[in-house]
């Protein structure tokens, strides 16, 4: 695990079916892990939601300290990217193009991705598509989005939740994930909220320690 990693955060724009993508990259002194790269997905976009949230900002950080290249990028809508609010559906369009932008410059990379919140709920259905190797889900808010028709995506998939999450229900989210024939790892914070206060450390080493032994386990098959 890499604790002192110089990560230097580049403003990156992406031509998406909307337009513009305003985007950062937060890319590693050294590429340590440069056969993966990682994209992130915000919270939602009507509701101060952009890539510079505390919790999105801390999982594109975290990787990109184990020396993962990481692209976090504003929906469309948000920020300076263009277009507007689609309810889930363009913002997937969005992701699929911020992955290709990566892909462009690292062609051989496997993926990464994370979302938080309705970040969550985006990568999620769109997971069958653009087929990551690990899905890390932050949040994801079940009941108050529309889950019906989401297929479990085949890859490596970890849920992380807080227990005092005062906008998704912990139980629900429980519930949901055991509802799968082969459930994702889930990853509980003890009397955490919805944003995480006070706690981003401890998500933090978390998503370095999921990482970690993610990678690991891949370079020992």
């Amino acid at each position: 695990m890499i604790k002192s990693m110089k990560i230097n955060s580049q403003p990156i724009n992406i031509t998406g079916s909307a337009g513009n993508i305003e985007a950062i990259l937060d890319l590693p002194s050294e590429l340590v892990n440069s056969q993966y790269i990682s994209v992130n997905c915000h919270p939602h976009s009507l509701h101060g939601g952009s890539m510079t949230n505390k919790v999105t900002h801390t999982v594109s950080r975290s990787l990109a300290g184990l020396g993962i290249p990481s692209l976090r990028f504003n929906f469309r809508g948000v920020g300076e990217s263009e277009g507007e609010y689609n309810e889930g559906k363009g913002e997937q369009t969005d992701l699929e193009a911020a992955i290709d932008w990566m892909k462009t410059q690292y062609p051989q990379a496997r993926l990464i991705v994370s979302g938080f919140s309705f970040g969550a709920y985006v990568s999620a259905l769109a997971a069958h598509r653009i087929k990551p190797d690990l899905l890390i889900s932050v949040a994801p808010p079940v009941k108050r989005f529309d889950f019906d028709g989401f297929v479990r995506p085949e890859c490596y998939w970890v849920v992380l939740m807080g227990t005092e999450d005062e906008l998704v229900e912990y139980n629900e989210v429980e519930k949901w994930v055991n509802s799968f024939n082969m459930p994702p790892q889930l990853v509980t914070f003890q009397n955490a909220s919805h944003f995480f206060h006070g706690r981003l450390v401890e998500l933090r080493e978390q998503i370095d320690s999921i990482v970690t032994q993610f990678v690991t386990n891949q370079n020992n098959l």
